[in-house]
């Protein structure tokens, strides 16, 4: 089956890598990207001379063979990419998130409602192996219905968002966009309750200074001694990531809450923080019933159950895996099975266009002050420009 690819950067890469695993007779058979001579020599130093490279992705579209495309540009080009896959009918692997502003979103939707492509969202959280387990526990009854949701995502490698490209908010459209989609998406497929309202609010009290726009680790007089340098990467630490945080130029909040209302009437409370580091990393969510708790964190691969009415503590420890805690080899399993029409998408469109729209929203609202209704008809307020 032969595979197409659109912006062919770092994640793409690895899952189409992932896609390859799970099915030998897939083969990348051409890319759009706007590197093509770097691309090239770096295939063919790899002995794949056999691909074709365009600048175009209608050229590519146009006149290439396709069982299916991965979209994997930087994210303000998502929907773009996306409606020229789904005006062709063509199977989509779409990176998150789906769209950036509410305008997109609504032409991604309108587009994604006239074609007839199967489409699988970048969603790997939601078919982990430790969600998998809270979904089935939550399923059984043994909590009773889930009331409330407690969620948080510091993330210990933050520094990603305010040193490489994510920092300019016209492409990353906020930190909501970036990691919160995940979250949102992960919590919406256990809880199966459609998301009503949400305020929001964020804040940027670490990342921001008066550093020189532009500056580069590298070319700063505190190189040396900035705990934040790149200035001498190690493995750890990409090259890519070479911009001072604390310049004036540094886009995105670097902490942001949100509160979500359900259809039931029930809410969930999710934070996020982009300068916790080490052992201060957790990513997961605590489902309250009246019977019980459940609760799980990906870094400590745990998930506990907590009864309300015996004196009862359970702990499972779950083989997590690697690459988005294991998920992403399920999602590349799934879309192997959809080019072949054996399988249904487990990560949709709808769930795309959904956590985009809760993103959205939550950025709206952190920005005006209100409190926002998670509906399509609503226009935004504070889209930020490009």
């Amino acid at each position: 089956m032969n595979l197409g690819i659109i912006g062919y950067g770092d994640r793409i890469s690895h899952v189409a890598s992932e896609i390859l695993k799970e099915d030998p007779d897939c083969k990348i058979t051409a890319i759009t990207d706007i590197r093509l001579r770097e691309l090239q020599e770096q295939f063919r130093e790899k002995g794949r001379e056999d691909i074709s490279f365009y600048a175009s992705a209608d050229e590519m579209l146009d006149n290439e063979r396709l069982d299916g495309v991965l979209i994997g540009t930087r994210c303000s080009l998502h929907t773009p990419m996306a409606l020229k896959v789904l005006s062709r009918h063509l199977p989509l692997y779409l990176e998150k998130p789906v769209a950036t502003t509410m305008e997109d979103l609504l032409l991604l939707k309108q587009g994604y409602e006239a074609s007839r492509s199967p489409v699988v969202v970048s969603f790997p959280l939601r078919v982990t192996s430790i969600v998998n387990m809270v979904r089935e526990i939550i399923d059984s009854g043994k909590i009773g219905t889930v009331e409330h949701v407690q969620a948080v995502n510091n993330v210990p490698y933050g520094a990603v968002y305010y040193q490489n490209w994510y920092r300019d908010e016209a492409e990353t459209g906020g930190l909501f966009l970036q990691k919160a989609t995940h979250d949102f998406d992960y919590i919406n497929s256990v809880l199966r309750l459609a998301p009503t309202d949400v305020a929001a609010m964020t804040s940027k009290q670490i990342f921001k200074g008066t550093k020189p726009a532009g500056l580069k680790c590298a070319d700063c007089e505190e190189k040396r001694t900035c705990p934040d340098s790149t200035a001498f990467p190690s493995k750890d630490i990409p090259e890519t990531w070479e911009y001072c945080l604390y310049a004036e130029d540094t886009g995105n909040e670097d902490s942001g809450s949100a509160l979500i209302r359900y259809e039931s009437g029930m809410h969930v409370s999710y934070s996020q923080n982009f300068f916790a580091r080490r052992a201060a990393a957790s990513r997961g969510a605590r489902f309250l019933g009246y019977k019980g708790t459940v609760e799980f964190d990906f870094y400590t691969s745990q998930v506990k159950v907590f009864m309300h009415h015996t004196p009862r503590v359970e702990t499972y420890e779950i083989g997590a895996g690697d690459n988005h805690f294991g998920g992403d080899s399920a999602l590349a399993a799934n879309f192997a099975g959809l080019m072949r029409g054996a399988a249904s998408p487990v990560a949709t469109m709808d769930d795309g266009l959904l956590s985009a729209l809760m993103c959205i929203q939550a950025r709206e609202s952190a920005a005006s002050g209100t409190f926002r209704p998670i509906r399509y008809d609503t226009p935004a307020v504070c889209t930020p420009k490009r």
